[in-house]
């Protein structure tokens, strides 16, 4: 059961209208990192917590706070498109500046949503289920969760710096807070899941004797430059190799001979010069 209260998480009021930047903060609402992501993120993982007790709790506490933020926003966006644009946009005409402001609005905001928000982002595409992270694993989870505040807080912070109405500064300084701690709650619950035994480093803690023993203690150097290979913590001190010069383990990758009736253009398969079977025919070839 869900119970609203008529009252806001925190205060949403700009000093003055500002349509341009209502279409900006629809990043943190419909965004994929916004308040709408986060919102149903935890409320999915939270619904499907096979755990009764403290982490489904943390998720529904969190998930619950987060629609909050949904609507603190939302209410924002509306003040901020107060006047705009049936009174403003008579003034544009003689006012150039305002010709500008009305001219970088979302005008969907208007048409759409009659001087509200929307469920979209800054751009007006419409917020995606598929942003979410739910997967029944609690340690995956987290680290997902930890990742969507910290992409989140980054975007509040750039929001930060592209305004300077007091009161819209204010609330993102609440946001920006928020997210500090719902980062700082995320990685002490992935530590706690560690320390009760439920989970350990690697997702998911199974097959690992199954899996290649081989390849699981190798990092493939791939790229220009020999620094990957100086980071301590993830060669020396993880047990894990560099290999400077890998070689590939497959041979082409050469798709099969399609259907006639796909049409799809096809010659038969020449043997590439760097397989064992490329090289014998060149070898061959020589000799005749």
């Amino acid at each position: 059961m869900f119970r609203h209260t008529k009252l806001l998480q925190f205060e949403a009021k700009p000093e003055k209208p500002d349509p341009v930047y209502a279409r900006k903060l629809q990043e943190l609402i419909g965004g994929a990192f916004g308040e709408m992501s986060v919102t149903m993120q935890y409320l999915f993982q939270g619904w499907n917590c096979r755990i009764e007790g403290k982490y489904k709790d943390l998720l529904m506490d969190t998930a619950t706070e987060e629609i909050g933020h949904v609507e603190m926003l939302a209410t924002m966006v509306a003040r901020l498109l107060e006047g705009a644009p049936a009174t403003a946009t008579a003034e544009s005409v003689q006012d150039p500046v305002m010709a500008a402001m009305i001219g970088g609005m979302d005008v969907q905001q208007a048409i759409v949503a009659g001087g509200g928000a929307l469920p979209a982002d800054s751009n007006g595409y419409p917020w995606n289920g598929r942003y979410i992270v739910a997967s029944g694993n609690l340690l995956a989870d987290f680290r997902a969760n930890v990742a969507a505040e910290a992409q989140g807080r980054l975007q509040t912070a750039r929001l930060y710096n592209m305004t300077d109405d007091p009161g819209v500064k204010a609330m993102l300084r609440f946001n920006l807070a928020r997210d500090t701690v719902h980062q700082k709650q995320w990685l002490a619950a992935i530590e706690e899941l560690k320390a009760d035994g439920l989970e350990d480093e690697i997702v998911p803690n199974a097959l690992l004797d199954e899996e290649d023993q081989t390849h699981n203690k190798t990092i493939w150097h791939l790229s220009d430059g020999p620094d990957g290979a100086k980071g301590g913590s993830w060669t020396t001190d993880a047990g894990i190799e560099y290999l400077m010069d890998p070689e590939p383990l497959g041979g082409p990758g050469t798709a099969p001979k399609p259907d006639p009736a796909l049409y799809g253009t096809y010659a038969p398969l020449q043997d590439a010069k760097g397989t064992a079977k490329g090289k014998a025919k060149a070898v061959k070839n020589k000799l005749k």
